[in-house]
């Protein structure tokens, strides 16, 4: 009855994020609390084993961050500055803000890297009258392949290095990196096709833009320079939280308190918590919550168990099987909570006789990672734009990103499906 109730509570919440018929942190929220109200779980479990608030912490420390150094027209003065640049050629443009945010995606991590980034497009686009949702399309697709490339670019690939010792940084860059930037080739052929047809025939307002003085938009003061310097310390604690032994969303909460100290007198504290995106922050809360009745039911764990059953512990089978369904369902139920189910069940693996594991997490990684471009809610990035971009009165569409989406991950699978088997199980299908 339990398993029934879960599963129903989860497609009907699930129905109503899709056709956005209520606001989708809502629904995700009602969702939990039915769940609660069912007895499914009770409320010390759902807050302390199936939400997860380093998530939640990181990104709206990040939000906090961002607003207070919008503040300061730095993002204004950038966006001025990249359209001048490439002097407002649309298409240039976004293969620009495809490169910038998949390099950024891998070496901060995706969220990071939309938070920043999102402002300074939305601000472009105004300015040059060209419509955003390619840009927007673009930037969450880049986030997630550039995020697939390293161990930090994507909360799936930190679960899966925590979990896995020997799994170092460099070691991420040497087994998924040659995927992402393959598949970021095929994005930017994707999106020429898509959209040049549609851009090429908009002539933007670069009169305005090239007529701009970008630095008449930089309030150069004070709080420019402590903006900008803890922001630039809490990303470099990024790159080193590893050699720091300091959790990253530590390293978030720590820059955002700073900042909001070190400003305190300059800017209203309630203006800037006003500027969080507090229904992106509920809508991840919810959905944690009703992911988490699917695993407290044992629905995630029973759907990873039959993989095993039915490869029947085939190290071949298992590793591609590994891929496309964490691929697939990662575009669906959000790839953290996925993920997280999924780990102790690889490692259980080693009980059929599984001793070489490597493939299988890299066929997990990669599946998790470049699934979330399904779905706004395959992955935290997908969901964070899409609250920007709403706040912005920009907002995307389930459905529309969906078309794309579904395209893009079956043609990452694909690839890494050749790749998988090419550089793995070629060569262990020829030791056995």
């Amino acid at each position: 009855m339990d398993v029934i109730l879960a599963a129903l509570i989860f497609m009907v919440s699930y129905f109503f994020i899709m056709t956005e018929k209520i606001n989708r942190a809502i629904a995700s929220l009602a969702g939990g609390v039915l769940l609660l109200l069912t007895g499914i779980y009770s409320t010390q479990e759902v807050f302390f084993q199936y939400i997860d608030w380093n998530t939640i912490a990181l990104l709206f420390s990040m939000m906090v961050l961002i607003s207070i150094t919008e503040k300061t027209g730095l993002f204004t003065f950038i966006a001025i500055r990249f359209a001048q640049k490439v002097r407002g050629n649309p298409m240039h443009l976004l293969i620009g803000s495809a490169l910038l945010t998949a390099i950024g995606s891998a070496f901060l991590d995706n969220v990071t890297t939309v938070l920043i980034f999102v402002p300074v497009m939305l601000k472009i686009t105004k300015m040059l009258k060209l419509p955003v949702f390619p840009y927007l399309l673009t930037i969450i697709f880049s986030s997630n392949i550039g995020g697939a490339a390293t161990l930090i670019g994507d909360p799936p690939n930190i679960m899966i290095g925590q979990a896995v010792e020997h799994f170092t940084f460099l070691l991420f860059i040497q087994h998924t990196a040659p995927v992402a930037i393959v598949m970021f080739v095929i994005l930017i052929g994707f999106i020429v096709i898509l959209f040049k047809g549609t851009l090429s025939k908009i002539k933007p307002n670069l009169e305005n833009i090239l007529a701009i003085d970008a630095k008449e938009n930089l309030t150069i003061s004070p709080l420019l320079y402590k903006s900008v310097a803890v922001l630039l310390l809490t990303l470099l604690g990024f790159l080193l939280h590893s050699i720091l032994h300091i959790e990253m969303t530590a390293i978030a909460l720590t820059g955002a308190i700073l900042l909001l100290l070190l400003t305190e007198k300059e800017l209203e504290t309630e203006e800037i918590l006003s500027k969080v995106e507090w229904v992106t922050l509920f809508f991840f809360i919810g959905l944690f919550a009703i992911v988490g009745g699917l695993q407290q039911v044992g629905v995630i764990d029973e759907m990873a168990r039959m993989i095993v059953v039915s490869t029947e512990g085939d190290y071949v089978k298992t590793a591609l099987l590994i891929l496309w369904v964490s691929g697939l369902f990662s575009g669906f139920i959000d790839n953290i909570p996925f993920v997280a189910a999924m780990i102790p069940v690889i490692h259980e693996f080693e009980t059929y006789g599984m001793v070489y594991l490597d493939p299988i997490w890299w066929a997990l990684a990669l599946g998790a990672c470049l699934g979330g471009n399904a779905t706004l809610v395959g992955a935290s990035a997908n969901v964070v734009v899409a609250g920007m971009a709403e706040a912005d009165n920009q907002k995307i569409s389930f459905i529309r990103f969906m078309k794309y989406g579904i395209p893009i991950v079956i043609l990452s699978l694909i690839v890494s499906t050749i790749y998988i088997y090419l550089r793995y199980l070629i060569p262990y299908m020829g030791q056995v």
